[in-house]
């Protein structure tokens, strides 16, 4: 795969899944456009990816709930690229566990304050739909482009405690991607979303059955992503695919 001429947006890029495809898709010859909140861990990523890669990396420190902030990176990577061909949303979490919500003050979901909540469906669910508003305007004027959302495991099987999360994966697994497939179509616009299952991002995934016994390998979620934006790609459309070592295909019970 060859992504030279190729420009990428990643957001939650300063760690995590968002900067393994960042990474990736820059050593592949792509420019790629890091969005995190977090300045100085981004701009240490961003400089290491530049030392070391073939394709040119830059850095925009962006809170994925401002749409105005979202506007001025797509602006960025328009100005410095000239255009957008991958815009891939990858910043999220659980909103009961990022906020490091305490389950013996608030043991029930209804006991959790709502401002969490509201956390965690801002990041999840409004961040990527904030960026697809943003970037598709480009991507239409361009007549191409590809957005990958990342969903989960969880929007399949919901979760009774950290109910945004599998809300905000839900909507963006069904609702969010078929919408924008149905509206870039014409424009030569794709959207697929990427479900995963256990990633060992923590340590924590070990623990997540699955039908071949163990978590994935950060990189394993990325080579997909990385073959939906590739040449080899470009005839998945609109669909959301999971990757989750059979978990959604094991019996319950």
């Amino acid at each position: 795969m060859n992504f030279k001429g190729k420009v990428a947006i990643s957001t939650g890029a300063a760690s995590g899944m968002g900067l393994l495809f960042a990474r990736s898709f820059a050593e592949l010859g792509g420019d790629v456009v890091m969005c995190d909140i977090n300045e100085d861990v981004l701009k240490e990523k961003v400089e290491e990816i530049n030392e070391r890669s073939n394709g040119k990396a830059i850095g925009v420190i962006c809170d994925v709930r401002d749409y105005s902030q979202v506007c001025h990176a797509r602006d960025v990577a328009v100005n410095t690229f000239g255009r957008i061909d991958v815009m891939a949303n990858f910043a999220g979490g659980t909103a009961v566990r990022m906020r490091k919500v305490d389950r013996s003050a608030y043991p029930e979901f209804p006991d959790v304050p709502i401002d969490v909540y509201d956390w965690g469906i801002d990041v999840n669910l409004k961040g990527p739909f904030y960026f697809a508003h943003a970037v598709l305007s480009q991507m239409r004027e361009q007549r191409s482009g590809l957005v990958i959302n990342i969903g989960s495991i969880t929007g399949a099987e919901g979760d009774g405690y950290g109910m945004d999360y599998p809300t905000s994966k839900a909507g963006l697994m069904y609702g969010l991607t078929k919408s924008i497939a149905q509206f870039g179509a014409k424009y030569g616009i794709r959207c697929v979303c990427i479900s995963p299952g256990p990633v060992l991002t923590r340590p924590a995934m070990a623990k997540m059955q699955t039908m071949l016994g163990r978590a994935a390998d950060p990189q394993e979620i990325i080579d997909l992503c990385l073959f939906i934006a590739s040449e080899k790609g470009q005839f998945i459309n609109g669909e959301n695919i999971m990757i989750d070592g059979g978990r959604n295909a094991m019996k319950r019970g």
